[in-house]
């Protein structure tokens, strides 16, 4: 496997392997890694779809990327998924998923239209007292020692971050920014969690600085992701007849290593007829999805809570993994993600609207009217003053191809829950739906008078707790991760948020679908290059503009310097005169 960039080989279609007729496949999971990896083989490695086996413990596939209608529930998001431009494998898959809602078109088609015809930012991207404009202003408001504190982190070797804490590398100058503000609350990064992965996300994200305070540089699919993703991606692959199966939990594998050499020897299944174990052959092919953000989750009703249940169970992603790794150190370390789960904690809620008493206040803070199939909040509204720091949005309507006219589909999430709120007086994890609805509806304006109507009435909430939602941003190390294709490994490859694979950033639809194709690309052996992550890292371009951006448009001329440091920027620029490496600086504003 090797990568490439460019459009020289990103149209061509890959030569058939010389394994393609005999090679059969089984991969554990189903979220979007899995089906990925399912579609490549059909796709690029020609493997006949009935010999791709998908096994899901759950009746429905798609992992975290979710989004239906429980009966006598309501509808139910426990996220969602904000989207870039450079997502290089995504587009290079989903340009051959036909759309299931537009004929002739792709599901790349569908989205590529939709955000042109309609591009997402937001109006007000914070709120205080009470859903009033929390003025963040579009600005960072970084001084130039948090810019400096950025600077120095973006340039730290890796091996140096290993098992670091954000706290450990930027101090208040940062964390009491706006910056930290759009940062922890877009991305749902706490202070205790990994200063490599916040790193990473930095410099994979540097040409969309700039675009970060109004969400700007975010794509939205056109429903959740389920309906808009999983759906056309599962319908691609039962017309290749993959064969998918579900309600079996995969319960062990077993590994034969020897003289340096990896290999799958078996796994074992467990489904309504009992247990079984299926012996792998030289010709059958293993992919493994380890961990789980999701797993555990538990949802609530209106009048209900989530329960908080962390106890890990045999037949989970991380039971499978943590026997996995048992086998062998190049398998990783899930202890690191899931052995503390107050860190790795936070709720979401589904809100349902049915009628339009709470439409204003919504459309006060959102500057857009929500029926009008539009964008509408255009990401993220933060109470920057909630305990809970409570966090909404409504995207495009509806959400849901079912939805009727007048009801609206809203997301919330709060990053504290284990916080007594601002208004209920109750820690998020101990509120029913229509405690969590009320708490928002404090945070965006609504009378106080009113809110417990309204609350019960007018929106059905649906909490949902998730014990190990952020466990991949813990603090880690070399090796916590396994290689997608460890060393040595010869039918087998790791798939998904918690293996490891250069550059990119995990807690996006990007990194699972990479995994899927790096997988399928070494273990057959296919003569295509995988995209590489978007390189704006190394494009001095975007390395000026964001300094500026980060700089809120200030010139670097402009820094409050020593006189030491002054008479060195004064000959730098002498020095500079006349080139193109001022002409470069002055059209990016740096200079």
């Amino acid at each position: 496997m090797y990568h490439s960039s460019g459009n020289y080989e990103a149209f061509v279609r890959p030569r058939k392997p010389e394994r393609a007729d005999r090679t059969s496949a089984y991969i554990i999971g189903s979220g979007l890694a899995a089906l990925s990896a399912a579609a490549f083989l059909v796709r690029d490695a020609y493997v006949d779809g009935c010999r791709v086996h998908i096994i899901e413990k759950d009746p429905v596939l798609g992992g975290a990327c979710d989004g239906w209608k429980y009966e006598g529930l309501g509808y139910v998001m426990r996220g969602g998924r904000e989207m870039d431009n450079h997502f290089e494998c995504m587009w290079d898959l989903y340009r051959s998923i036909p759309s299931i809602e537009n004929e002739g078109m792709s599901v790349l088609d569908e989205y590529y239209y939709l955000n042109k015809d309609d591009p997402n930012y937001s109006l007000m991207r914070a709120t205080m007292n009470r859903g009033k404009d929390g003025r963040t202003d579009r600005k960072f408001n970084l001084s130039d020692k948090a810019q400096l504190e950025i600077m120095k982190l973006f340039f730290t070797p890796d091996e140096m971050l290993y098992d670091k804490t954000i706290e450990d590398v930027f101090s208040d100058e940062v964390l009491n920014s706006n910056f930290w503000l759009y940062w922890r609350t877009m991305f749902a990064f706490e202070n205790w969690h990994s200063a490599l992965e916040m790193k990473i996300y930095i410099k994979r994200y540097i040409h969309h600085v700039e675009g970060l305070p109004d969400f700007s540089a975010l794509r939205f699919t056109k429903y959740n992701q389920y309906e808009s993703m999983i759906l056309p991606l599962q319908k691609y692959l039962e017309n290749h007849g993959v064969d998918i199966i579900t309600e079996t939990k995969v319960t062990d594998i077993r590994f034969a290593i020897a003289d340096g050499v990896k290999r799958a020897a078996s796994i074992t299944v467990e489904d309504k007829e009992g247990e079984r174990t299926i012996e792998l052959g030289d010709d059958d092919l293993l992919f493994i999805t380890p961990g789980g953000c999701v797993e555990n989750s538990t949802l609530g009703s209106q009048n209900s809570t989530a329960p908080y249940n962390p106890e890990l169970k045999a037949g989970g992603g991380w039971d499978l993994w943590k026997r996995i790794a048992a086998q062998s150190d190049d398998f990783g370390h899930p202890e690191k993600f899931c052995s503390d789960p107050a860190k790795t904690t936070w709720m979401s809620a589904t809100v349902t609207l049915m009628d339009d008493k709470v439409v204003p206040y919504i459309e006060k803070v959102a500057g857009r009217n929500p029926y009008s199939g539009r964008v509408v909040t255009g990401g993220i509204v933060t109470a920057k003053d909630s305990s809970w720091l409570l966090s909404w949005t409504f995207n495009r309507q509806p959400q849901f191809r079912e939805q009727r006219k007048n009801e609206l589909v809203g997301w919330i999430y709060g990053l504290f829950p284990f916080v007594e709120g601002d208004y209920v007086k109750k820690r998020m994890c101990d509120c029913t739906g229509k405690e969590i609805a009320m708490e928002w509806l404090y945070h965006i304006g609504v009378p106080a008078e009113d809110i417990p109507e309204i609350a019960e009435n007018s929106c059905n909430t649906i909490p949902c707790m998730m014990p190990y939602i952020t466990a991949f941003f813990m603090p880690r190390s070399f090796g916590d991760r396994p290689n997608v294709v460890p060393d040595g490994a010869v039918n087998f490859a790791f798939i998904g948020q918690f293996a490891e694979t250069e550059r990119d950033t995990i807690f996006t639809t990007e990194y699972s679908i990479r995994t899927g194709m790096e997988a399928v690309y070494t273990l057959m052996d296919i003569d295509r290059g995988v995209p590489e992550v978007w390189g704006s890292v190394f494009d001095v371009r975007d390395l000026v503009h964001a300094s500026v951006a980060l700089r809120d448009g200030a010139k670097l001329t402009d820094m409050d310097l020593g006189l030491k440091e002054k008479l060195a920027m004064k000959e730098a620029l002498k020095r500079i005169h006349g080139s193109d490496i001022e002409k470069l600086l002055k059209k990016y504003g740096a200079i």
